[in-house]
């Protein structure tokens, strides 16, 4: 390992947190040849004598096939494990791994391997080590990227390696990464003269040169020295390199090339397999001592009784150097004996197909199909990607892809999702077909580009479907059309041709689709019939997207309780169901929970939601996620948080197109100036929100900042400009009379009243407020007391400020508690300084944990419900305790008693009861 110190001084640092019960995950990357297999057998070697278990595995093009099968080779030393977990975890893992007729959920497989590994760290530490992570087969890559984010308390160090940084295709874990780069020229002299003495300076210069610092070249090339032309310059590294190890096998016996091409085309063939293969392409038998000429020459090495290459390279140069002849008539054979197995026997008689062949892409397809009706969709998708190669006809083929990246989309691949979508052609398609292929595009890459051109072909298209006999295709397409209307905020142009083709279809007007399309489309011309509408159903509590459907409808218009209630129960049905990337959809729940004084449950909700946005790559949801997380820290007071959270949501690369999202980032800011002593710069930022050529308006959710806007405009002394901002307000409330029009209406109209009319104005406003509002509500009492103050009536005062400090104390709003203190003391009454609440003692996942446990769910109940090891909860559990100043678990209920009194929960309206 001359030459990588740093890279080895860091690695060792990751082995002594792991070591010490604080894992972690690195991404090694660069390119073929640099040392990364080096630098990860260096440490395996290290972390052996540390006293580590060393787990490993590495990806294999033809398994890509074949779900799960890098973890089962990564996990397999450790099964004895297995009998000791729950049932459930025992069955995903006996069902992932096992000849059953379904593919269990990716994430059930997760948890339970999480679960295994941290019961094995827990005896000895572990060290997993996954080599070509671009190779993995996608269900592998998702446990491990999984695992790889849940290892901060237990003992286990997960690095994988790969050719390029590619976090969202190969990385078991979004960061850290280390970018291993070649070595330089003192390192690589010391290298090079290490393994190669006595060179004659000319050769010594050329391999230096040649070898431009890659650690592989400058151990091989030497061996190749006399074979190296001057034609050589010429080729890439890689290829040189190649070249080099495909010169090796010239003098091997016919026997034993035979036996190394067909190693190179299925490296994880059994040896007996291999062997028979060869004989078969021989003509004669070849024996294990061929194998014994391999190792000699140093092209091979045995693990056991299994063969393996000695770098990745000599596996493709071996094979690119073989003659086409002889590489079909390899796969050929190898199809010949695995009829056992039809997914490997497929891979190869495909790699045998040259050019078109119809009859093995139809058997391509029915292995599809049932490998999709079983469940396995991991399997189908590059059985349906070799297949549409094997047609003639374009649209055939563009179909089977397009049926591919359905798929693909489904189990969330998304590198294969874009890689199938640029080889579709939709000049070819027809009506339904190109609605199909836009919504997987859709669910692959939202841009935000020409927004209302989009949501127009959108429209254009998803009525072409339905014109065509596929109304689900056309609903589908629709809905994400009218999404794009709420977050893009589209023009009237494009939401009115979006609300009138779901009208020429007709559709019962209480379909949760239907009133999301016209929630999201027009709020201002169908926001009443909509919410009547809410008033009188009975969704069904286990239907996730009916209910997903209703949240965000209601959510869209500022029905805010109606929204939390509903999407937090579709929530728990995909809690349930393990479907990570629409749980993280649905805890957009905590996006109006600020709005209602729920901070604690909107730091809660935002945090567990934004780890899942991110591990699952909805990024839609993670942009809102972190503009929740962002308002709820500034009232909370924590300022560098809200601070923070605010510039990460701006640097990210869909935020300037994305005014959902922009309107509340630009709230948070204009809180902090205020918060800070700021008024005037508070009013012009929020006043921004309010200009339709600003990014930051949103021509609905600009209503949020109504009362925000307001009490800047009187701490600013602006508050005729701010009744000129809001002009149009109390018409567009009439038309649309949900909780966040009224409280806007109500609010400030009582706040920016003059003196004549502000008392009776403040009363009814109070009065007006939705349930549930509690930091509207709290907000009013102060502003109310402030005026009362303005009048001279200091004593008539103290009652509403009183009020708004108790209401902001309860939900953690400190510095609205420290204006109402301030106010209060200049009304003549001392108030004591505030006492910290229990959540604030805590990390917002560790709340979560300390309610579950209160309420006597096991840690083993806890981790299934967070998806994280119950191990996991135990160390958290560990150091919360103290914290709240208990001992034991027994005690959490009585801690957490005040806190349940002081948050109620919002649930569904008593009519969804």
């Amino acid at each position: 390992m001359i030459g990588r110190d740093g890279e080895l001084r860091a690695l060792r640092g990751l082995l002594a947190d792991a070591a010490a019960g604080h894992g972690g995950a690195l991404h090694v990357h660069g390119s073929a040849g640099v040392g990364k297999s080096a630098l990860l057998r260096a440490v395996a070697a290290e972390a052996a004598e540390g006293g580590f278990r060393v787990l490993s595995t590495s990806g294999v093009e033809t398994e890509q096939w074949l779900p799960f099968a890098a973890l089962q080779l990564l996990v397999q030393p450790a099964v004895r494990g297995v009998e000791n977990l729950p049932a459930p975890h025992r069955e995903a893992l006996s069902d992932a791994f096992g000849a059953t007729e379904s593919e269990p959920g990716i994430y059930r497989v997760a948890l339970a391997i999480l679960e295994l590994l941290a019961d094995s760290a827990a005896q000895q530490p572990l060290l997993l080590l996954v080599d070509d992570l671009q190779w993995i087969d996608s269900s592998s890559r998702d446990v491990l990227r999984f695992v790889a984010r849940r290892t901060r308390d237990l003992s286990i160090l997960v690095i994988g390696a790969s050719r390029v940084r590619s976090p969202d295709s190969s990385s078991p874990s979004v960061h850290p990464d280390l970018a291993l780069e070649p070595l330089g020229w003192n390192a690589a002299g010391e290298l090079l003269d290490a393994g190669a003495p006595g060179l004659p300076a000319p050769v010594r210069a050329m391999i230096l040169e040649r070898a431009a610092g890659n650690p592989l070249a400058l151990v091989e090339l030497p061996k190749a020295v006399q074979g190296m032309s001057a034609q050589m310059d010429d080729l890439p590294l890689t290829q040189r390199l190649e070249d080099a190890f495909a010169a090796r096998t010239d003098s091997a016996s016919r026997e034993c090339r035979t036996f190394l091409l067909a190693l190179a085309a299925e490296p994880n063939a059994p040896l007996n397999r291999l062997l028979e293969v060869s004989s078969l392409l021989s003509g004669s038998e070849v024996r294990v001592e061929t194998l014994q000429e391999a190792v000699d020459a140093g092209l091979v090495s045995l693990v056991g009784y299994t063969p393996e290459f000695r770098h990745p390279l000599m596996r493709s140069a071996i094979y690119t150097r073989a003659a086409l002849a002889d590489r079909l008539a390899t796969h050929r054979a190898l199809a010949a004996v695995m009829d056992g197995t039809p997914e490997r026997q497929l891979i190869h008689l495909a790699a045998s197909a040259l050019g078109p062949d119809e009859e093995l892409a139809a058997r391509l397809e029915r292995f599809a199909d049932a490998s999709q009706a079983a469940g396995k969709v991991a399997a189908a998708v590059p059985a349906l990607r070799q297949a549409a190669d094997l047609v003639h006809d374009p649209r055939r083929r563009t179909g089977i892809l397009i049926r591919a990246v359905e798929l693909a989309s489904e189990i969330n691949d998304r590198i294969h999702t874009q890689m199938l979508l640029d080889r579709a052609d939709p000049g070819v398609l027809g009506r339904v077909e190109r609605a199909r292929l836009m919504v997987v595009s859709d669910k692959a890459a939202f841009e935000p580009d020409e927004p209302h051109r989009r949501i127009q072909d959108m429209v254009t298209t998803a009525g072409g479907a339905f014109d065509a006999g596929n109304a689900d295709v056309a609903e589908d397409l629709l809905w994400r059309a009218a999404s794009r209307c709420f977050f893009q905020d589209g023009d009237t142009h494009v939401r009115a041709q979006a609300a009138a083709e779901l009208d020429r279809w007709n559709p019962d007007p209480d379909a949760p689709h239907a009133l999301m399309v016209r929630a999201y489309t027009e709020p201002y011309r169908h926001g009443a019939d909509v919410i009547a509408r809410f008033e009188a159903l009975t969704p069904d509590r286990q239907d996730g997207r009916a209910l997903h459907f209703l949240g965000s409808g209601a959510m869209s218009i500022g029905d805010l309780n109606r929204a939390t209630g509903y999407l937090a129960l579709a929530a728990t049905a995909w809690r349930s169901q393990g479907r990570l990337g629409l749980l993280a959809r649905s805890l957009a729940a905590s996006w109006p929970r600020p709005y209602l004084g729920q901070l604690d449950q909107g730091r809660e909700e935002s945090a567990e939601g934004l780890a899942l946005a991110e591990e699952t790559g909805e990024w839609i949801m993670w942009l809102g996620l972190k503009a929740t997380a962002g308002l709820v820290a500034a009232l909370r007071g924590e300022t560098d948080a809200a601070a923070r959270t605010v510039r990460e949501l701006r640097a990210h690369s869909l935020f300037p197109g994305m005014p959902f999202a922009t309107v509340t980032a630009q709230q948070t800011d204009g809180l902090l100036a205020l918060f800070d002593g700021r008024p005037a710069e508070a009013y012009d930022l929020l006043a921004r929100a309010f200009d339709p050529a600003d990014p930051h308006y949103h021509s609905v959710r600009r209503w949020l900042l109504a009362p925000d806007l307001a009490d800047a405009a009187v701490a600013a002394g602006t508050t005729e400009q701010a009744r000129e901002l809001l002009a149009e307000l109390p018409e567009l409330a009439g038309r649309l009379p949900s909780e966040m029009m009224v409280v806007a209406h109500t609010y400030t109209d009582a706040v920016l009243a003059p003196d004549d009319t502000a008392q009776e104005r403040y009363t009814a406003a109070i009065a007006a407020l939705p349930a549930g509002w509690t930091l509207a509500r709290a907000q009013l009492h102060l502003h109310h007391g402030r005026w009362l103050r303005r009048q001279r009536r200091n004593v008539d005062a103290r009652h509403p400020l009183r009020l708004a400090r108790d209401e902001f104390d309860r939900i953690g709003a400190q510095p609205w508690a420290e204006m109402a203190r301030e106010q209060l003391r200049a009304a003549g009454e001392s108030s004591g300084r505030r006492h910290p609440n229990t959540s604030e003692q805590l990390s917002a996942q560790e709340m979560q944990i300390a309610e579950l446990a209160s309420q006597g769910l096991s840690n083993r109940e806890i981790g299934q419900r967070l998806f994280i090891s119950h191990r996991t909860v135990g160390a958290h559990l560990y150091r919360i305790y103290p914290r709240l100043g208990i001992t034991s678990r027994g005690k959490l209920a009585t801690v957490l008693a005040a806190l349940h009194e002081e948050h109620p929960e919002t649930d569904l309206p008593d009519s969804t009861e």
